[in-house]
C-alpha cells in the first residue's frame, strides 16, 4: 500500500458511517445541467453532506474514473465519504472508500474476499432476510427502498413505505439509508423511522439551491440525534 493509500485509509477509518449516512448525494449529470457535477457536488460538501457516490451509468471506465479522482480530490478535502456504483475497478482505481451494487451485480461475498478489510460495500434490497443475508456477507451498510417511488432510476418496482424501511432497518446492525423518492419534506417522514439517513438523486443534483436542499434534508437526522 503506497503511502497515499495508507493516509486515505487512515482518514476514512476516522469518519462515523452512521453519521456520514445521514444524508448520501447520488450523481447525475443531466439533472445537474447545464452546471457541472462535481459544482453540485462541492456545494452539497460544503454545506455539510459527508458522503457522495458517482453514479453514471453511460460512462465507460476511463471517463468514470477522471471523474472519480476529482471527486476523490472534493471529498478528502471536506472529510467525506467516495462511493462508486457497481464499478468496483474504477472505485479501486481511485482510491474511493467503497463500492455500491445490487442484486444483478457481482455479489457481496465476492467482492469483500477481493478488497481491503476496511472497503465499504453497500447493497441495494428492500426484504429483511436479503438485507441480513448481504450484511452477513459482508456489506458495510444497506440502500433500502424505492421508498416513495422513484423517476430517477427503472425497474425499481412498487414503493415499499415507511413500514418496511423500518423493519429493515430493525433487521440489521449496519446503517440503513431510504432511498427512492426522497424529497426535504420527506426526509422528515423517514427520521422517525430507524433508518440511519436518506440517499437522494434529483433533490440535490436538480435543486436550484443545492446547499440549501442538503442543510434541509440533514436536518431531521441532526434533530434527532440532538434528543
Amino acid at each position: 500500500m503506497s503511502g497515499k493509500d495508507a493516509a486515505d485509509r487512515a482518514l476514512a477509518a476516522r469518519i462515523d458511517l452512521r453519521l456520514a449516512l445521514r444524508l448520501v448525494v447520488l450523481t447525475d449529470r443531466l439533472l445537474a445541467e447545464p452546471r457541472s457535477v462535481e459544482e453540485i457536488v462541492e456545494r452539497s460538501l460544503a454545506a455539510g453532506a459527508r458522503a457522495i457516490q458517482l453514479r453514471d451509468k453511460d460512462a465507460g471506465a476511463g471517463a468514470l474514473l477522471s471523474v472519480a479522482l476529482r471527486m476523490r480530490d472534493l471529498t478528502r478535502r471536506f472529510g467525506a465519504l467516495l462511493f462508486i456504483n457497481d464499478r468496483l475497478d474504477v472505485a479501486l482505481a481511485a482510491r474511493a472508500d467503497g463500492v455500491h451494487v445490487g442484486p444483478d451485480d457481482i455479489p457481496v461475498a465476492a467482492l469483500r474476499a477481493k478488497v481491503p478489510a476496511d472497503f465499504l460495500i453497500g447493497y441495494s434490497c428492500d426484504l429483511v432476510a436479503e438485507a441480513r443475508r448481504a450484511v452477513a456477507n459482508g456489506a458495510s451498510y444497506i440502500g433500502c427502498g424505492a421508498v416513495y417511488g422513484t423517476s430517477t432510476k427503472s425497474g425499481t418496482g412498487d414503493a415499499i413505505g415507511l413500514e418496511r424501511l423500518d423493519e429493515v432497518a430493525a433487521a440489521v446492525d449496519v446503517p440503513v439509508v431510504a432511498i427512492g423518492g426522497i424529497t426535504t419534506e420527506r426526509a422528515v417522514e423517514v427520521a422517525g423511522t430507524r433508518a440511519a439517513g436518506v440517499a437522494v438523486v434529483g433533490a440535490v443534483m436538480a435543486a436550484s439551491d443545492p446547499a440549501d436542499a442538503v442543510r434541509r434534508l440533514l436536518g431531521p437526522f441532526e434533530r434527532r440525534a440532538a434528543k
